[in-house]
């Protein structure tokens, strides 16, 4: 900074207040400061600076090891709320999430002097994880539904599963039937539930649930199954992964969708309008979620919040071409 401030011709009080953009500069001082910093490729010592201000704005993400569209999406959508807000992030990305492994990532963290810490747990191993954290520095769950002691956002799952439950009701179907997720998975369980309390509510017979692990491998060894029961009329898959698999079965037992069957997913994955036919689905607003999450997490620093406040986001439903009209005969 001495050497800046000397090749400016300034006080290195002035390159203090150029490099944190203080108002009361005059635009000239300003652009010499700035041309001397160019040249002499000049870069604040971020450490240094955390030590005087004790802030290293930093935050840290505990994220699951995972290439699956939803805790990517997640880790995606914090990164960017981070960075448009100022925010560098340290990511700590784990195969289990067991409390002793979210334990010792978010003690890391710490020690890498992270201001607060965002923990996306999808799976009911990473709740109770996250229940039993131990931590001097504010922590804000993503994806965990109401079941944590921290604030917390999350998707509204059940609703989403409610909503393609009650479309294909309302084109005439006489029952849904369920392709799930993997039971130690939060989302599976809420979507789930929508889907059955939607059924219940609307006096519909309840189809026993087939269960597949989010992939698209899964999801077509389930639609071939489905596809020898001619009573098969619509299909909610959990997942559009799973969504699109079960698709090929039934082209490849000739079920015409939708005119024999149809079939809504939920994510909306960015290759969902180009299947065949393009999806219905239930669409996921991560970048919302990664704002929200952030903004309780800046809360939670500055010691403002209620401490335990919980944030759904919607899910919206999108139609496409994938879902129609009962067949008469059914």
């Amino acid at each position: 900074m001495a050497d800046v401030a000397k090749l400016a011709g300034v006080s290195h009080q002035t390159v203090s207040r150029v490099l944190n953009g203080a108002p009361h500069v005059r635009p000239d001082t300003r652009d010499r400061v700035l041309a001397a910093i160019r040249e002499l490729d000049y870069r604040p010592n971020s450490a240094a600076r955390a030590l005087v201000t004790k802030r290293s704005q930093t935050l840290g993400v505990v994220s699951f090891d995972s290439t699956l569209y939803g805790p990517a999406s997640m880790l995606d959508g914090i990164e960017q709320a981070a960075r448009s807000a100022g925010y560098f992030v340290s990511v700590a990305s784990l195969r289990s999430l067991d409390s002793r492994s979210v334990q010792e990532a978010v003690d890391r963290l710490r020690d890498q002097g992270v201001e607060g810490v965002v923990v996306i747990a999808p799976q009911i191993s990473a709740v109770s994880a996250v229940a039993k954290l131990s931590s001097s520095v504010p922590v804000v769950a993503v994806g965990s539904g109401n079941q944590t002691r921290v604030p917390m956002v999350s998707v509204d799952n059940q609703a989403g599963a409610a909503a393609a439950t009650r479309h294909l009701l309302d084109l005439g179907h006489r029952t849904v039937h369920h392709l799930g997720g993997p039971s130690g998975w939060l989302e599976s369980q809420d979507r789930q539930a929508g889907w059955r309390q939607t059924l219940e509510a609307a006096g519909a017979r309840v189809p026993q649930v087939h269960s597949g692990d989010w992939s698209a491998r899964s999801g077509y060894q389930a639609g071939l199954r489905l596809a020898e029961d001619p009573e098969v009329g619509a299909v909610f898959c959990a997942n559009d992964h799973m969504a699109l698999g079960l698709l090929r079965a039934m082209h490849e037992a000739g079920r015409s969708i939708p005119r024999d069957i149809s079939v809504v997913g939920f994510d909306d994955i960015h290759e969902a309008a180009y299947f065949t036919p393009p999806l219905t689905t239930v669409r996921q607003d991560f970048g919302e979620l990664g704002r929200r999450a952030l903004e309780l997490l800046v809360d939670a620093v500055a010691g403002v919040g209620q401490g335990h406040e919980h944030v759904m986001i919607s899910a919206e439903l999108v139609l496409r071409r994938s879902s129609g009209p009962a067949a008469a005969h059914r």
